[in-house]
């Protein structure tokens, strides 16, 4: 022991030790506390991220329904993408994006942006247009307006209705979450809980959230 620490009274010492014990012992208190907090953050989101089984209902209403709802348009999204033809959602939320645009300047590069992604001949992701549609949005693009893919949208949005919307009605990703609780749901045969909120086949709706 170095001789300032010898020279200090037993009683001194004794109490020197006993505050670094205290201290010692808040430091692993408010870790403690800090780890509850998150942890119980964490419940909440969760909590709030499950769905009920009248929401996943109403997305057999309608496809407004569905593509309204955040992990409906995500679910209709992945089952899209499994049928190869997600570009018909992707144009249609893009297109409700750029309807959101504020800044005039900003219009022409995002309606151009979309132009050649979903709409011209040589469009990565092409959508299926009539010609006519097609050379209509075409024009507008010149002079793009907030409502220019207003027309080539509501086409989109009838051929998914159509076609698509019936298809993932009767697919697993939807009947997997529509079956009642307690049932058996997908190859992994999970249980829904008492509270008939469903957090099974979660796997295939956050593929897109």
């Amino acid at each position: 022991m170095c001789k300032g620490l010898a020279a200090l009274p037993a009683t001194c010492l004794k109490s020197a030790k006993d505050m670094k014990h205290r201290l010692g012992f808040l430091l692993q208190k408010s870790d403690s506390c800090d780890y509850s907090s998150s942890q119980s953050k964490k419940e909440k989101i969760s909590s709030s991220q499950r769905l009920s089984q009248e929401e996943v209902r109403k997305w057999a209403d309608s496809l407004e329904n569905l593509i309204h709802h955040e992990r409906g348009l995500a679910a209709f999204r992945a089952f899209l993408k499994s049928e190869y033809s997600e570009e018909n959602i992707e144009f249609w939320v893009s297109c409700e994006d750029y309807k959101k645009t504020k800044s005039p300047a900003k219009l022409s590069p995002k309606a151009r942006k979309i132009y050649d992604e979903f709409i011209s001949v040589q469009a990565t992701k092409e959508v299926n247009l009539d010609s006519c549609t097609r050379e209509k949005t075409s024009h507008n693009v010149l002079e793009p307006t907030l409502s220019c893919f207003d027309e080539a949208q509501r086409k989109i949005f009838t051929l998914m209705e159509k076609d698509s919307y019936r298809r993932f009605l009767k697919s697993p990703y939807y009947l997997d979450l529509i079956s009642p609780p307690g049932a058996g749901c997908g190859p992994e045969n999970c249980k829904r809980n008492h509270t008939h909120t469903l957090d099974c086949n979660s796997n295939i709706i956050s593929q897109c959230a």
